[in-house]
């Protein structure tokens, strides 16, 4: 009998798998696995964990059923999830906030992220595009500037709330082009997309995914992508780097994790079957669709990733005296 090198692979991690669990766990998996979605259905996280949720379940044998865990900006789903029984049988599909700003921001978050969770794979990630009234009169970042700084303190901008990744992308911003806005707090990107074509406020960074038909309806104007390079879905869309601001960047990102003790070798597996279905033509293609850009990296990747944007929005947010709602 012939074997190719996937056929290899998947047999040594089915002996090593079994080896690795209690007799009762051999079989796993031998029953359908929970994928916790901190956020409501219909948001984005949701969309791109369904649209893994299918292929996976055909990977491993399993349906996979998605548990949708909203409240306290992610949080609340993400405890429920470093709580867990560490069986190979939970799973967290979650964006950085909680796993990142949240522990920056309270003292009383009740898990932490980088002691009872373990990563799997960065699933996407995505720019934050500025987007802004289009009755400011302004067609680029630099004209923002200018007339930010010609009404220093009497421009708003909104965000999906204190320490979000919307809210520190601005306030990064703010200190490298020396600008004077004032924050206002919403409770999601509808809320601020209203708030702007209201007039409430004059600004805001947002998702593409929830900015472009806006965009498009010439309803609010684009003004530059925080990718270092230009994003595939918007090449039209200059960067902050090509406007003058080396280096620039802010990164909205999505993860699969597991509760901290799971056995490795389920870790292992997971994730390897997660790189190939995100790095799959179709399912990449459709993840483009969301405007997020697929992933698909190895644990250490995401441990490392966690980690480094921990330090980074940590700088930010000390800096700019950014405290808890």
């Amino acid at each position: 009998m012939n074997l190719n090198r996937r056929d290899v692979l998947a047999a040594a991690a089915a002996a090593a798998l079994s080896s690795a669990l209690p007799a009762r766990a051999q079989a796993w998996p031998a029953r359908p696995i929970r994928l916790v979605v901190p956020f409501p259905p219909g948001s984005s996280p949701d969309i791109i964990a369904r649209l893994l949720a299918e292929p996976l379940a055909h990977a491993l044998g399993q349906a996979i059923v998605v548990d949708n865990k909203p409240g306290a900006g992610g949080n609340l789903g993400t405890g429920a999830v470093a709580k867990a029984e560490p069986d190979g049988y939970t799973f967290l599909f979650t964006i950085q906030g909680p796993l990142v700003t949240a522990p920056l921001l309270s003292k009383s978050l009740g898990y932490d992220p980088l002691k009872d969770l373990l990563p799997v794979t960065l699933v996407a990630t995505s720019p934050n595009v500025l987007v802004v009234d289009p009755k400011l009169g302004v067609d680029t970042l630099a004209d923002f500037v200018r007339v930010a700084k010609q009404r220093k303190g009497q421009l708003n901008y909104g965000s999906v709330g204190n320490g979000s990744a919307a809210h520190l992308a601005m306030e990064s911003f703010k200190a490298r082009a020396g600008l004077d806005i004032v924050h206002v707090p919403y409770q999601g990107f509808p809320q601020v997309v209203n708030a702007i074509l209201a007039g409430q406020v004059q600004a805001g960074f947002m998702v593409p995914g929830i900015a472009i038909g806006q965009v498009k309806a010439g309803k609010l104007k684009a003004l530059g992508v925080t990718t270092l390079g230009r994003f595939g879905a918007l090449p039209d869309l200059p960067t902050f780097v090509e406007q003058g601001y080396a280096g620039f960047e802010a990164i909205s990102w999505q993860a699969v994790l597991a509760p901290a003790r799971t056995p490795q070798p389920v870790i292992d597996r997971v994730s390897a079957e997660l790189v190939r279905i995100i790095k799959s033509d179709e399912v990449r293609g459709r993840i483009l669709g969301q405007y997020f850009s697929a992933a698909g990296t190895a644990p250490e990747a995401l441990a490392s990733l966690m980690k480094s944007e921990r330090e980074r929005w940590g700088k930010v947010i000390k800096a700019a005296g950014v405290q808890a709602e």
